[in-house]
């Protein structure tokens, strides 16, 4: 019959194994100092009153096993850091009012036997690698916007997202503008594509000369420092495979280092034929490898950073926008690139998954 707020000398306790007050009626949030509690193995807050959102933090606790947020109030999206638990066996948030998407990243705990999100305001689609090929409906029932396999009993996800919505409520003289501002388009991307190709061996020389040779490798210690041991504040973004951090080099260079999941199997293959492939192609609108990062545990690529984000964050943010000519451009750009590794390098390369949050792009757009 516990009320009020959690004490905050109470997360400082950094050698309690298990930490149990459920079944009580605590409100307030979920400080980001939970992460002191790094000895714990075993943390149930479920069936109390907690609001707010799950503080980033919590992805520290790497020797927690057992993780129970159930039946509260808590808000905001599932943090991404949650899949660096690599100790996890069971989460529950089951219940509250969380939204977004369910991280794909937790398809890389190993030990994950069981997860429930469900009752919540999830959307998206259900991860389906890892231990979520274990996991049944029970799982995310009372999430109406996920999508997923049929054995979920959620709708199937579409082949590719849709504006349908909005299009609905283009009047019918729109399309005709539409046409035109198309066949002004597509005329004067002919014509930029045909100057550009006369340019061809000129342009070719500038690239070559622009983007350098990859140096020697980046001491570990001085990637962890440089990321500020790869914090979930430096992070840029989550793949299958790896996640991608913002870094400060001792140089002062900032960088981007793609940090790859050594759990996943075949994963030091992968690691050395990017390093073998990226490291010498050289191309001004492909990101350039500045160097690598490897041990027995680790592998990282270091990249040139790209100030501007994706292309992605341009074309779907309220905050951003892109000109007629940016868009002309960027487009002309990734078929440059695109026609390089086809036909401009030695073996031809398959990029395989292009799309707008994998064009990135640097101070000049």
């Amino acid at each position: 019959m516990l009320n009020g707020t959690i004490p905050s000398s109470l997360w400082g306790l950094k050698d309690v194994i298990t930490l149990n007050m459920s079944l009580n009626s605590l409100s307030g949030i979920l400080p980001q100092e939970i992460s002191n509690l790094g000895a714990a193995i075993y943390i149930d807050l479920s069936m109390n009153k907690l609001s707010g959102s799950i503080p980033i933090t919590i992805g520290e606790l790497q020797e927690l096993g057992f993780l129970s947020l159930a039946n509260n109030k808590l808000e905001g999206s599932i943090p991404v850091s949650i899949g660096h638990m690599i100790n996890l066996a069971a989460l529950d948030l089951s219940q509250n009012n969380l939204s977004g998407s369910i991280p794909k990243f937790l398809e890389a705990l190993q030990h994950l036997e069981y997860f429930n999100v469900s009752f919540n305001t999830l959307s998206g689609e259900i991860p389906s690698g890892g231990s979520f090929m274990n996991f049944t409906m029970d799982s995310f029932e009372g999430n109406a916007a996920l999508c997923g396999h049929p054995r979920f009993h959620v709708r199937i996800c579409p082949a590719a997202s849709s504006h349908k919505s909005k299009w609905k409520r283009v009047k019918p003289a729109s399309f005709i503008a539409f046409g035109f501002v198309a066949f002004i388009s597509i005329a004067s991307l002919g014509l930029i594509i045909f100057i550009r190709y006369k340019r061809k061996d000129e342009t070719s020389e500038e690239v070559d000369e622009e983007i350098p040779i990859m140096s020697e490798r980046i001491p570990y210690y001085e990637l962890l420092q440089a990321t500020d041991q790869f914090s979930e504040r430096n992070l840029l973004g989550t793949g299958s495979s790896c996640s991608v951090y913002k870094g400060i080099l001792s140089s002062g260079k900032v960088v981007a280092a793609k940090v790859f999941n050594m759990r996943l199997e075949g994963i030091s293959m992968r690691f050395s034929v990017e390093c073998e492939i990226l490291g010498d192609i050289r191309h001004r609108c492909l990101t350039s490898v500045i160097s690598c990062c490897s041990n027995d545990e680790f592998r990282a690529l270091v990249l040139e950073y790209m100030p501007n984000g994706s292309l992605e964050k341009w074309l779907h943010s309220d905050n951003h926008c892109l000109n007629f000519t940016e868009r002309l451009n960027i487009m002309i750009d990734v078929a440059s690139a695109l026609e390089y590794l086809h036909h401009g390098y030695s073996t031809p390369i398959v990029h395989s998954d292009l799309r707008p949050s994998n064009v990135l792009l640097d101070e000049a757009m």
